[in-house]
Parts: structure tokens; sequence; C-alpha cells
């Protein structure tokens, strides 16, 4: 019986409809870039949450095995090998660590984050020799300063973003990546030169706006003018070491974070979905680095923030 069905092609014909699905999926995540971002903002959007596509594999698999279709099951191949090729990396191990990585933690604190020192603490607790802290607000700021002061003497502080150091800092200027369409006071950025053992090393630390999702779609003009400034920042920096940690409210697979992932390198190992942290589905915060390398990147547990915290190894060139 199994023969005859082979012959009459019915494993072949049947399962058109979950085969069309999974060339369709497989040409989106190859060709994300393709995708429009005039309107409703679609090609953001869907950069955004473009690992999730992988479900869509798994349900087109299952779907072939149900159907007993040949033609989708290969088909769903498409899809698998398109999705590994793009984000496999992610699921290897960490590499071995080395006494000469720099561990830096990123973490927006929240400004209604009601536990700071709390917080401090449980950032303290995993080791880095950096953490890059954004909404600091008062009185929320001089606890986190107190909590943090013993283990980290050196800091700086430009208005709602902060860094706290083992090394010293020095040449703390603010960072101007405010879009023209914001009248209100607006300081979320800084720069910082990190004199560790072993180099100086350019710091920056950003927060770019926040982005919107309604009716009229993605609404991110701010969040996309200030990456672009924060991209000139970073590509006029003369400082060959650079590291970036910041919510950058975008993924790194999203073109709006193009004028920054194309001149800085980004994590390959490790998902590290940051938000939200009662269920994350994406990460918008970012370690990114030049002229060094962030072998893995990897979330902490949550604290009282609505962002969980995420630490990552720089290996410094």
């Amino acid at each position: 019986m199994r023969w005859r069905r082979v012959r009459d092609g019915s494993l072949w014909s049947r399962g058109r409809v979950p085969a069309g699905f999974a060339v369709v999926t497989a040409a989106v995540l190859l060709c994300h870039g393709l995708v429009p971002n005039a309107v409703l903002g679609l090609g953001s959007l869907l950069e955004s949450f473009l690992p999730w596509l992988g479900l869509a594999v798994v349900v087109l698999l299952v779907l072939a095995l149900l159907r007993r279709s040949a033609l989708a099951l290969v088909a769903a191949l498409l899809p698998a090998a398109a999705w590994t090729y793009l984000f496999g990396a992610t699921l290897l191990p960490a590499p071995e660590p080395d006494a000469a990585d720099l561990v830096v933690v990123q973490h927006n604190v929240s400004d209604e984050n009601t536990d700071p020192a709390g917080t401090a603490r449980a950032l303290a607790d995993a080791g880095p020799d950096l953490i890059a802290l954004q909404e600091l607000v008062s009185p929320a700021l001089g606890v986190y300063t107190e909590t943090l002061a013993a283990r980290y003497p050196y800091r700086a502080v430009r208005g709602t973003v902060g860094l706290w150091s083992k090394h010293p800092l020095t040449d703390v200027r603010p960072l101007d990546i405010k879009p023209r369409g914001l009248t209100r006071e607006w300081n979320r950025g800084l720069r910082t030169v990190v004199r560790t053992p072993r180099a100086e090393i350019a710091v920056y630390v950003a927060h770019l706006p926040s982005v919107r999702v309604g009716a009229g779609g993605l609404a991110a003009s701010l969040r996309d003018e200030s990456a672009g400034l924060l991209g000139d920042a970073v590509a006029a920096e003369r400082l060959r070491r650079v590291v970036l940690l910041g919510d950058l409210n975008g993924t790194v697979h999203d073109r709006a974070l193009k004028p920054l992932t194309s001149r800085l390198e980004v994590a390959r190992r490790g998902t590290a979905l940051s938000f939200p942290a009662s269920f994350p589905l994406a990460r918008i915060d970012q370690v990114m680095a030049r002229s060094a390398t962030v072998g893995h990147i990897r979330t902490l547990p949550a604290t009282g923030s609505d962002h969980l915290p995420v630490v990552a190894r720089v290996r410094i060139e």
C-alpha cells in the first residue's frame, strides 16, 4: 500500500497549502529587508520579532507529518534552513571565558522601580567590570550610587543614564542624541573613556526614544532619528576601541539600528530576550563593540524593572 502511494504521487501531491506557506516563510526570513517600512513601519515591526518565525517552522513541520506529505516536509526544510542560517549561532554554548574579558551589564532600571537597592545589589553580584543604567531619577539615583560605591568607585551620570566602573573614567561628557522633534529637557546619552589594565576604551551609554505599536502601525521616527545621531557619534569616535551599552528600543535585526550595527559588532551567541520582563519577547537592551568581540550575552534574573538586565563578555582585540 505504501509503495502504491509513492508511485501514484499522493505523498507529493498533498500538502500544497502548508508547502506554500513554508516557501513564503523562508522568503520572509531571507528577504525581510525588502518588506517596506514606509507603510505602517511594517519592516521594522517584522524585524523586531523575526526570530519568532522559528515557531512557524515548527508548526509547518508538524502539519507536514500530520498530512503525511513529502512535499510539505521538504518545503518546511527551507524556512528551517533559513532560520538556522540567521539565528542558529545564538543557540551555541558560550565560549570559554578569558581573564582579560571585560564583563559588562546593561540594564534599564525603570523610573518606577520600587527596590533600587535590591536591583543594584543584584547587578553587582554578577561581578561585572562595568554597569550601565538608564531611567535614573531622584531619589533612586542616590540609592544606586550609595549601594554601588564600595565595589564601583568610579561613576559617570549625565541626565538619566549612568555608568559605574571598577576602572578609572576620564573625559566624561554628555552625548547629544536628542531628536529635533522633542522640545522638553531630554538627556539620555553619555560618552566616557574607561582605562582598563589592557587598553583605553570609549564607552557610550544611551537610551533611545521608545516606540509605540498601534492602529497606525509602528511609530518609531524619534527612535530612528536618535539612532542615526548615535551612529554618527560612534563613527566620529577617535579611539579605536568602542563599547556601546544601552536600551536602544530596537533589536539588532531592525533596520532602524543600521547606523549602529553597520559600524559595531553585536553578540553572535546567546538570545538574552530582555523585554518585557514578565514575558520577554525581544532583546532591546544591547551590547555592541568596535575592535572588540561581544562573545556571549545572557539575561540576569528579574529586578524591580520592566526590563531584564543583560550581561555580556567583551573580548578586547
